[in-house]
């Protein structure tokens, strides 16, 4: 008996020793979300958010041309072009104070980026008989970073 019962006894001993004696290691979580939840909104705002700054950065730079005739400050008056403070969402040819051509006027657009990008390209195709006959923006990417910069002032 003696001889069964030392190796039983050593036995029991090292499962106690050993039993909790080391930490655990941590257990690794995967969290899910529903597709659209907020996990990834937060990480489509993240991404977007330092790229729409950008563009708009890029576009108050572009706009430096544009300010020899157009003003952007709220109140401020109109110089050889209207005030483009507030444009977006505004109907052409209704800015205070800036004598509008009777084709902008009866033109029916109302400024949106899209509109803006289309009349930047080529402002006589886009309202024929308007009087901004010089200032296209040829570079898409210009146009794009003005119009950002524009809608920027709505806000």
């Amino acid at each position: 008996m003696r001889n069964i019962a030392l190796p039983v006894l050593l036995a029991a001993s090292v499962g106690l020793v050993s039993c909790g004696s080391a930490p655990e290691e941590p257990i690794e979580q995967i969290i899910v979300s529903e597709p659209g939840g907020a996990a990834a909104g937060v990480k489509q705002a993240a991404a977007t958010a330092p790229a729409a700054d950008d563009l708009v950065s890029q576009g108050k730079a572009a706009f430096a041309v544009c300010a020899a005739c157009h003003s952007i400050e709220a109140g401020a008056a109109a110089g050889p072009g209207p005030n483009l403070n507030g444009v977006i969402g505004r109907k052409a040819g209704t800015a205070e104070g800036f004598g509008f051509t009777d084709a902008m006027k009866a033109s029916g657009v109302t400024w949106t980026e899209a509109e803006l990008d289309s009349f930047m390209t080529d402002p006589a195709a886009k309202v024929a008989g308007t009087s901004m006959t010089a200032g296209a923006v040829n570079d898409p990417e210009a146009r794009k970073a003005i119009t950002a910069y524009l809608a920027s002032l709505t806000q």
